[in-house]
């Protein structure tokens, strides 16, 4: 098999086509998450505390020039994207898994499919045979 067979091969199994399109809506949902955090959730704890948290950093050393600094409000932010993206992810999940459970007790408690015509008679005729 040529490299490139296998190469289509493998880049149309189902498994990577989904994986594909999971990174493409992850990434459009990250930039939501971003902007909703940025512009909505920071601004609001900003006002709450009396602190723009985006731009809230803390000099730890260096001098005026070239000052140390740790990006408190920045990391504070990535966090706050960081727990909504989990959380949004858990809730699909969750949902996913009570879905799953109610469609495997709905088959459960299904009754079973009466055999096809064809099936029955090959039982009569096996019956009728093992009778002789």
């Amino acid at each position: 098999m040529g490299l490139i067979q296998e190469f289509k091969d493998f880049a149309m199994r189902g498994n990577v086509v989904d994986m594909a399109v999971g990174i493409v809506i992850g990434a459009g949902f990250s930039g939501v998450v971003n902007s909703f955090v940025e512009k909505i959730i920071m601004p609001v704890i900003g006002l709450l505390g009396g602190t723009d948290f985006s731009k809230f950093d803390q000099q730890i050393g260096g001098n005026a020039e070239k000052p140390i600094m740790l990006g408190v409000g920045s990391f504070a932010t990535a966090l706050i994207q960081f727990l909504i993206v989990a959380f949004a992810i858990f809730m699909v999940i969750k949902m996913m898994n009570t879905m799953k459970a109610r469609f495997e007790k709905a088959q459960e408690a299904a009754p079973p499919a009466p055999p096809a015509e064809d099936i029955v008679l090959l039982r009569e005729i096996r019956d009728s045979l093992k009778s002789r």
